[in-house]
């Protein structure tokens, strides 16, 4: 596999343009057609020698868009083909305050969570800064997206993978996603999803990008926690709980919990009244999510109508909450399950 393009930062293709003896405007040519979602054989303002020297050393086009799924809901769920041949997924998901885009991080994951089908193969490797940018820039152009009308405008790391144990390639993403003069979505508007590797979480407040922090609760004790989250047995819950104050310390930014409502497991009175112990009074909010159900776990979700009961619980309780509304559930919405349906020769 060749190197990826897109790994670089404006200031690493005006160095690789000098290198290759040619003018900096060369480097803002190239720049702008790569975040536009371009091929590098395509960006016509290149001269045909540079793009062949350039196509020599770098994949032309490192994430292609192998399928697209629809569904009833309008949310459009991508299989990407990588250039060494790996598949990850992504999703579009349409809101009235703008296109939100889930992208992966990682072929696979090694996390185990037992109700995200991204873990069902395990890790298979980690994406390069640039993958998890070219994931992007594909999706834009594919709508239409220009850099001054971006179609994506929200980014949430939540797909295939654990972008903390991803760390240096997700922070070059990071950085590069939110760079001026490049397709430059805010900070603001991304969301990182972490199952709680807490050393890591401490290092991505001390990054100075003020992201919105999103952690993978989905329990309220360590021992019923790690039924379903093996990274639970690494990391206790009051461990998250102080890097996630050091996070508001250092960025500002309240943070919120992800929790995933299990039939069963996780989501009586008791469970909601722990919750409310937990998390009362801190700056977050809690987001609840009916479990999108991996048929390969023996997990089940709640009924729309005890989902709102428990809301109302956390609710009355002194907790900020929201019920996720629910889509892409007819295309496998949830993490991994279209990679793995694929990959099995059951999607057609």
């Amino acid at each position: 596999m060749k190197e990826i393009l897109q790994d670089l930062s404006f200031s690493e293709l005006v160095s690789l343009m000098e290198e290759y003896g040619e003018k900096k405007f060369r480097a803002s040519q190239l720049y702008r057609g790569l975040m536009q979602g371009k091929k590098i054989s395509a960006i016509s303002d290149l001269s045909k020698p540079l793009r062949e020297k350039l196509l020599e050393r770098f994949e032309d086009e490192p994430v292609k868009i192998q399928e697209v799924f629809t569904g009833s809901d309008g949310t459009e769920k991508y299989l990407f083909r990588l250039a060494d041949g790996n598949l990850i997924e992504g999703v579009f998901m349409k809101y009235s305050y703008g296109n939100t885009q889930c992208v992966s991080t990682q072929v696979g994951c090694r996390m185990g969570c037992l109700f995200c089908a991204s873990t069902l193969g395990g890790l298979i490797r980690n994406l390069t800064s640039g993958e998890i940018l070219s994931e992007v820039l594909v999706v834009n152009a594919r709508h239409g997206g220009t850099l001054e009308k971006r179609q994506v405008t929200n980014l949430v790391l939540m797909g295939s993978g654990e972008p903390l144990d991803n760390y240096d390639h997700t922070v070059k993403f990071l950085r590069n996603v939110t760079a001026e003069g490049g397709i430059h979505i805010s900070a603001r508007n991304i969301s990182l999803s972490t199952c709680g590797i807490v050393p890591n979480m401490r290092r991505l407040a001390d990054e100075g990008i003020p992201l919105n922090l999103t952690i993978s609760l989905h329990n309220t004790s360590d021992e019923d926690r790690g039924r379903t989250m093996p990274i639970a047995r690494k990391y206790k819950i009051s461990e998250i709980l102080d890097a996630c104050s050091y996070y508001f310390e250092k960025t500002g930014r309240r943070y919120i919990f992800e929790y995933s409502l299990i039939a069963g497991e996780n989501c009586n009175r008791a469970h909601g009244e722990a919750l409310i112990k937990l998390l009362k009074g801190r700056p977050c909010h809690v987001n609840l999510i009916r479990l999108n159900e991996v048929k390969e776990r023996n997990l089940t979700t709640l009924s729309e109508k005890d989902a709102y009961r428990f809301l109302g619980l956390l609710q009355k309780g002194g907790l900020s909450a929201t019920l996720r509304r629910r889509i892409g559930n007819d295309i496998g919405g949830a993490c991994g399950q279209l990679r793995a349906g694929y990959l099995k020769g059951e999607c057609e």
